[in-house]
């Protein structure tokens, strides 16, 4: 097998995959706190840069946390085996002191910011390393909707990196649907990846419960995710709208996929959609955002 560098070796202890895929929502938590209360995106530069790199570190301290938990179980599974952590190219140590480090320069980055900022970035690694990692995910098929808690913190990140007040009903709006957003997604992973989760013994769903039963537990969050879409109405109709479309059809090819394919290539549609769906939303609510900041400052 050939030696890989050592910066893809660091690149796959702290996942850099899930580091840039959380950033979207980060960031549009972030524009749309700036164009909900009316604030200047110039005023607020230093704390876009210090909210995005902070937020970059302590989800980088999070995924080198559950490598090093997880060796054991990584080490069954043909997708993980090949990880840094489980072949020993980096060493434990070395590792942990680098998810410490990533930690603690995160929470000080999102300090910065605003202190509230800094308290959810800790909570986000707190949820994804004790409740999900250590507790959830090796005893229990409900181990998705507990990690989804922390999946979904970014957005309130954001937020609160410009505007500490969180209770706003567009911020829920995301957290909401990031949250319901990530069963769908995982259940999809799961299914695709069943024999490696069997193998490491982990109770995801389609493992413990079967096909069948995730096929109906993801529909009906895909319907919870198409009735978030109106959290959006006292702020945006076009919003709405966007996210409706995007969960309907996500509902709609669940619907079509499942009795028109194998299991699998249903799961691999299924799971390449959901990728669309938060590019497309986020990418949405950041356009929004920004275009509705430029025509407020001309």
């Amino acid at each position: 097998m050939e030696k890989q560098s050592y910066s893809k070796l660091w690149g796959q202890a702290v996942k850099t995959g899930i580091i840039k895929s959380n950033l979207i929502p980060m960031i549009a938590g972030l524009m749309l706190a700036l164009f909900t209360y009316e604030l200047s995106f110039i005023d607020n530069i230093w704390n876009f840069i210090f909210a995005v790199v902070g937020s970059a570190f302590v989800i980088a301290a999070a995924g080198t946390f559950n490598n090093l938990y997880d060796r054991d179980i990584d080490a069954v599974m043909q997708r993980t085996k090949v990880r840094p952590t489980v072949t020993g190219e980096l060493n434990a140590k070395t590792v942990l002191a680098a998810g410490v480090t990533l930690l603690i320069s995160g929470i000080v980055l999102l300090a910065l910011t605003t202190p509230l900022a800094a308290f959810l970035g800790f909570l986000g690694v707190f949820f994804y390393v004790v409740p999900y990692t250590m507790w959830t995910k090796r005893r229990t098929i409900w181990n998705t909707e507990v990690g989804s808690i922390s999946g979904a913190m970014p957005p309130l990140i954001g937020w609160a990196a410009v505007a500490p007040d969180i209770w706003h009903p567009a911020c829920w709006a995301l957290f909401i649907i990031v949250v319901i957003w990530q069963m769908p997604h995982f259940y999809a992973i799961a299914i695709r990846k069943r024999d490696d989760y069997a193998s490491a013994n982990i109770p995801m769903l389609p493992v413990a419960k079967g096909e069948r039963r995730t096929y109906i537990q993801t529909n009906i969050y895909l319907i919870l995710l198409i009735l978030t879409s109106f959290l959006f109405l006292p702020l945006s109709l076009g919003l709405t709208l966007v996210s409706f479309v995007l969960g309907a059809a996500w509902l709609w090819l669940s619907f079509v996929g499942y009795r028109k394919m194998e299991g699998k290539k249903w799961a691999n549609r299924m799971f390449a959609y959901s990728l669309f769906h938060m590019t497309a939303l986020f990418a949405t609510v950041i356009i929004y955002s920004s275009v509705g900041l430029i025509l407020r400052a001309l």
